[in-house]
């Protein structure tokens, strides 16, 4: 009975200084499976508590340093999400002025079918686009659960920066509407202006769900 309270007091204070770590179940399941994996190998006589605590930390590690461990790994895997999907989001826009620049610049017969072809498709595109930010609200939800609210609202305010700078250059003609013409009509301006708008939303949606799949 011995080893069995102890190794319950260690994944009790384990799961507490976890707290909320999205991992947290995962992480104390896999630990009790290697805490039974080393009474099941161990190969001296331990009889009390004490014997018992010390023979696990000093093969696993305390809970407070075991914690810390994956509390870093957390924050590492956030900050992959992080700039992953802030990348991802700057392509759209480094792809769409390379496009427009080179359309006006070669002038090639190619060139210009695709881009008659992109301009014949403004509400697909948005709705991709939208699709996206619901991708990303989702992804943080599976994957880090309530912790991924903040990184969420973190990933939002840096990404949508290029957004708002384009609707900035747009609506005060800064850049030429002629560039995307017959794309920027003034109906498509209005569209642009309330997807940003519902794109926090989106993807928050995305996230809700996420977080519930990931239960």
């Amino acid at each position: 009975m011995t080893y069995h309270k102890v190794k319950k007091l260690y994944l009790e204070q384990l799961g507490n200084e976890l707290k909320k770590h999205a991992e947290k179940d995962e992480i104390l399941i896999d630990y009790e499976q290697h805490i039974s994996e080393l009474a099941n190998d161990c190969d001296i006589e331990i009889q009390t508590e004490q014997e018992w605590m010390f023979y696990i930390t000093e093969r696993l590690g305390t809970p407070k340093g075991v914690a810390r461990i994956w509390k870093e790994e957390l924050a590492v895997s956030q900050n992959r999400t992080l700039i992953y999907f802030l990348l991802v989001n700057l392509l759209f826009f480094i792809f769409g002025g390379l496009l427009t620049v080179l359309h006006f610049t070669l002038g090639l017969q190619w060139f210009s079918e695709v881009w008659r072809f992109l301009t014949s498709i403004p509400s697909l595109l948005m709705i991709l686009y939208m699709f996206f930010w619901a991708l990303l609200g989702y992804e943080m939800g599976k994957s880090f659960g309530a912790n991924g609210k903040k990184l969420l609202k973190k990933t939002f305010a840096i990404a949508i920066i290029p957004n708002l700078s384009l609707l900035f250059l747009v609506l005060f003609q800064i850049v030429p509407h002629e560039w995307f013409h017959p794309l920027l009509t003034k109906t498509f301006i209005l569209l642009c202006i309330t997807s940003t708008v519902f794109l926090y939303p989106i993807s928050y949606l995305g996230f809700c769900w996420g977080k519930k799949k990931s239960v």
